[in-house]
């Protein structure tokens, strides 16, 4: 835990959360890093987020807005208070210090090294804070040949091969509909982060941990990276097809597609019941997972023809009801007001009346020690004038 003198709860009556009592200092910006402290946060940390004068860079990333602020910044900074701090002026540069000194974990995502010529890099860090848990993530790693690269997601999409399995067979490589590995190393940096604080409750001692994005995504590539290193097989696009698994993918109905997933050869039989085309359970092209596989072009017509007759979501109720996973392909709206009609609660609103902040719920669930939206994301320097003030008292004082 922080020393005496950490920043009082933001708000009265909260009730407390697994992660109570950390202080995290939040020197990250753009997307992996605030993620991952946004999490932290939701789970009850006090995260101060430490901007440049500009703010973070995601503040002008717009449209979409909602008054005037990114929806994009929006969605990864609840839960923090903001202290604009200029790490070149000399004053700043101790607030940002002591900050760091006081912290039990502090996240960065400068480009490697970049941090130390301001004394805030973990090895200094260390040197006055020993039980601190410093998280850095980059998009290369710190070795020579990554340490220069710039860590954008786009480029860590192209550059890892995710693009060249995405899109149609025939056509251009896609990037995916969201910076999916800033999620994944946003969600591996807070593995790290509480794995390294556990240990610390033994030797009392932090660690360096140390995220990289081409590393998250070649891990969250799984099924693909792995039919290489494993197989000797390099993937291709194959559109919304699955290299292993059939049906496994998009099949249209009379008023558009329905996305069915017969996992297993249990489930195929229950399609081919629920489908009334029994037949094909028993056909030796398709009764085993990998003769479906082997063999969809022959199956996938008799499939279509039958779904052909129903609407998507006629079939919907039908294939679902029978225990096969399947799912129309909905826009986010569609997908939000789904979580809504299954109970999933997907939206909370952060903060109070009608300057509540619309988000999207934090996705773990606890049975005692539930996720609680406390500060809506804050102004630049919302919280600077506070926290400065904490910042020059002794440790050991509580702020009034």
């Amino acid at each position: 835990m922080s020393e005496p003198g950490a920043l009082p709860p933001p708000s009265e009556g909260a009730r407390p959360g697994p992660l109570s009592g950390l202080l995290v200092a939040d020197f990250s910006r753009i997307l992996a890093g605030p993620y991952a402290t946004m999490l932290l946060a939701d789970l009850g940390a006090e995260v101060v987020k430490v901007e440049g004068p500009g703010g973070d860079d995601t503040r002008t990333w717009q449209p979409p807005v909602r008054e005037g602020v990114s929806t994009y910044y929006l969605g990864v900074n609840r839960n923090k208070r903001s202290v604009a701090l200029d790490l070149k002026d000399a004053d700043d540069l101790a607030a940002a210090r002591e900050l760091a000194r006081r912290a039990d974990v502090v996240v960065e995502n400068f480009k490697p090294g970049g941090l130390g010529r301001f004394g805030l890099d973990y090895d200094s860090v260390a040197a006055t804070n020993p039980g601190v848990v410093y998280a850095s993530i980059s998009g290369f790693g710190s070795g020579p040949g990554g340490r220069a690269l710039p860590g954008y997601d786009l480029i860590v999409q192209a550059i890892s091969g995710l693009m060249s399995v995405t899109g149609d067979p025939d056509g251009e490589p896609y990037r995916a509909g969201v910076a999916v590995f800033d999620v994944m190393a946003g969600l591996h940096a807070t593995i790290g982060v509480l794995s390294a604080l556990n240990l610390r409750h033994e030797t009392g001692r932090g660690q360096h941990v140390e995220v990289n994005l081409l590393s998250s995504a070649l891990s969250g590539l799984v099924n693909q990276t792995s039919a290489f290193v494993a197989g000797g097989v390099v993937p291709f696009r194959m559109g919304n097809s699955h290299p292993s698994l059939f049906p496994y993918e998009p099949l249209p109905c009379s008023d558009g597609d329905l996305i069915i997933t017969a996992g297993n050869d249990g489930q195929f039989r229950k399609l081919c019941e629920v489908l009334g085309l029994p037949d094909l359970v028993e056909d030796p092209r398709f009764r085993r997972n990998e003769d479906r596989t082997a063999n969809r072009e022959a199956l996938r017509p008799l499939l279509v023809e039958r779904l052909a007759t129903r609407t998507k979501m006629e079939w919907f109720r039908e294939i679902i009801g029978a225990g096969v996973p399947c799912g129309p392909i909905n826009t986010i709206d569609q997908g939000v007001a789904f979580a809504e009609e299954i109970g999933l609660d997907p939206v909370v609103r952060v903060g109070e009346g009608d300057a509540a902040v619309p988000s999207v719920r934090n996705p773990i669930r606890f049975s005692d020690t539930a996720a609680a939206y406390r500060l809506p994301p804050p102004t630049v320097d919302e919280h600077g004038e506070e926290i400065r003030r904490w910042l020059a008292e002794p440790a050991g004082e509580e702020q009034p």
